[in-house]
């Protein structure tokens, strides 16, 4: 089977990127062109694949440079801050909305609420070390928190919010990951191309009891963050 030759160049260009380290940035395309005997559309090819990849990152007007280690995210009941700051990372959020509003049949099953049943919508753009990766929009019952506007400041973690202000014992949860394509506007929330692959995880989580607690859908750059498991038999 013949390999394609944008992959042949794909694979130089990552040893290119090791020895460079990371931070540095890359020669111009036309120049690694020539270096490397190709034409610079298959040049060009072979850098998009690793940006996506999370392998070399643009900067508008400045260049292409050697990305940073992708963030890796555990999928476990723990706080995304706790999770970044564990790993280094310095975490933030930046609200986008905190509203009310009437449940849908599917929400309101999961959160076994009534449908039209009020919900809290909290919606939050991810950051780790100033830059956005993700994108988060979480749904709790009103009627179970009542008092979560009073308690919740939104720039931090809700997780912390829920078990420290609110007494709640987080059980267990489930969680489904799917790559997608973001929305217009979910791409520019996390300063992103629509062409750039994203991670998209649905989550609920459960009480000790087995009351459900909150449902969570969660977007995040795949050239930027991966996701780790611990498997048991």
């Amino acid at each position: 089977m013949s390999v394609p030759l944008h992959y042949v160049v794909k694979t130089r260009l990552v040893e290119l990127i090791e020895q460079l380290g990371e931070g540095a940035g890359l020669p111009p395309e036309r120049v690694l062109a020539k270096d490397f005997g190709v034409s610079r559309w298959t040049m060009r090819q072979a850098i998009r694949e690793l940006i996506a990849d999370g392998r070399l990152r643009a900067r508008q007007g400045q260049g292409t440079f050697v990305a940073t280690p992708k963030i890796v995210q555990p999928l476990a009941l723990v706080s995304y801050t706790e999770a970044l700051r564990a790993q280094g990372h310095t975490p933030a959020r930046e609200v986008i909305k905190f509203d009310e509003i009437p449940a849908d049949d599917g929400l309101a099953g999961q959160l076994a609420i009534a449908p039209g049943d009020p919900v809290f919508e909290l919606e939050r753009v991810l950051f780790a070390d100033e830059q956005p990766i993700g994108l988060e929009t979480t749904y709790l019952s009103v009627a179970r928190f009542p008092t979560l506007r009073d308690v919740l400041d939104p720039t931090v973690s809700l997780y912390r919010c829920l078990t420290d202000q609110l007494g709640v014992v987080f059980g267990e949860g489930e969680e489904l990951v799917e790559t997608v394509i973001a929305s217009p506007r979910e791409a520019e929330l996390l300063k992103a191309t629509q062409q750039l692959p994203m991670l998209l995880l649905h989550r609920s989580t459960r009480d000790a009891d087995g009351h459900p607690i909150e449902v969570v859908r969660s977007l995040y750059r795949g050239d930027r963050v991966g996701f780790r498991a611990t498997l048991r038999p």
